[in-house]
């Protein structure tokens, strides 16, 4: 592989893996129902709305779930496979093939958002506690639907919060079913960003 075509993947890589991440955002944004006057929400809306309000005319949301962007972030998902394929010279699969290994790269990287999110929300707790920041406040509204049914099951003793323990376990587990769901359909994880 020359440096042109490594320069060339790498660009439509990363160019595309963060708009996946910018679109599937837009997903866990309408899914936790945060605050829409958030600048962060802005900055994402605002860079999704030319693909998703076209789509949403034809795959309206249905209460939380907004089937449009979670369309949209598989297509763009696809969109990045087929470029790999096509840019190191191997042959495209069945189109089944690439609509399920862009599916299950797109719950991959939607468990690592919540991941992060929360990962992120533990650090800020230890070093900036009740911080207003717009970033941390949305972090905020992402992970505490999750962490709710959890802090039911296992409330804070003494003032300590274990019940992330519990979310990151379960986390792991969905990532290792996802890889090897993956795996098990052929999916090389050079060519996605979720897994």
């Amino acid at each position: 592989m020359n440096a042109f075509n490594e320069i060339t993947i790498y660009l439509v890589q990363t160019l595309l893996g963060i708009y996946l991440l910018i679109m599937l955002m837009r997903f866990v944004l309408q899914l936790s129902l945060a605050d829409f006057y958030n600048p962060v929400c802005q900055f994402l809306v605002r860079a999704t709305n030319p693909l998703v309000i076209p789509v949403r005319r034809v795959i309206p949301a249905r209460g939380r779930l907004d089937f449009a962007s979670f369309v949209l972030a598989i297509v763009i998902q696809l969109l990045g496979i087929v470029a790999m394929l096509l840019l190191n010279g191997v042959g495209l699969p069945p189109v089944s093939l690439l609509l399920a290994w862009s599916a299950v790269s797109v719950i991959g990287l939607l468990v690592k958002i919540y991941f992060f999110a929360l990962l992120g929300m533990i650090i800020l707790s230890w070093i900036a506690p009740g911080t207003s920041n717009p970033a941390a406040y949305l972090m905020f509204q992402i992970t505490e639907p999750v962490m709710a049914p959890f802090r039911r099951v296992l409330p804070a003793m003494g003032g300590m919060d274990f019940s992330p323990i519990l979310v990151f376990i379960l986390i792991n587990i969905i990532q290792i079913a996802l890889r090897n769901f993956a795996a098990g359909l052929g999916l090389h994880p050079a060519l996605v960003m979720g897994i």
